[in-house]
């Protein structure tokens, strides 16, 4: 693949996955689950911040430490999204959202964030390892 196609291909992922972040993030508002000062921080750099300098490094002559820096900061979104939704009981857990439209919401941009995560995390490794990965 090449240099140019992996930016393409990471910048539409990071799009996407900036798009259900912020429905993900109103779904949270809607729902009255907030986030203490340390979360608000991970989620500002690592899960926002992070595949946006991501991306813009993508499209530079430092591809590899973007693409470093994709598959880190999607694998960390992907642990606290898992943690948070998935694993830990409280009101950001799947289970502890009623039905509505606020609540199908929120379960469905958690799971979403999910796949995304994990493609993000594998494309960042897999494209930095392929065989042409001089760029």
């Amino acid at each position: 693949m090449t240099a140019q196609r992996i930016a393409r291909y990471g910048t539409a992922l990071v799009l996407v996955h900036l798009l259900v972040n912020m429905v993900h993030g109103a779904a949270h508002r809607a729902r009255h689950i907030g986030l203490d000062t340390e979360e608000k921080l991970f989620v500002a750099v690592v899960i926002i911040a992070g595949p946006l300098v991501a991306m813009a490094l993508l499209w530079t002559t430092r591809q590899h430490a973007g693409l470093i820096l994709l598959a880190l900061a999607m694998a960390g979104s992907l642990l606290f999204g898992v943690y948070h939704h998935f694993v830990a009981m409280g009101p950001d857990h799947v289970a502890a959202q009623p039905p509505g439209a606020w609540g199908i919401t929120f379960v469905a941009t958690s799971c979403l964030l999910a796949l995304i995560e994990v493609y993000g995390a594998y494309a960042g490794v897999r494209w930095l390892f392929r065989p042409s990965a001089t760029a």
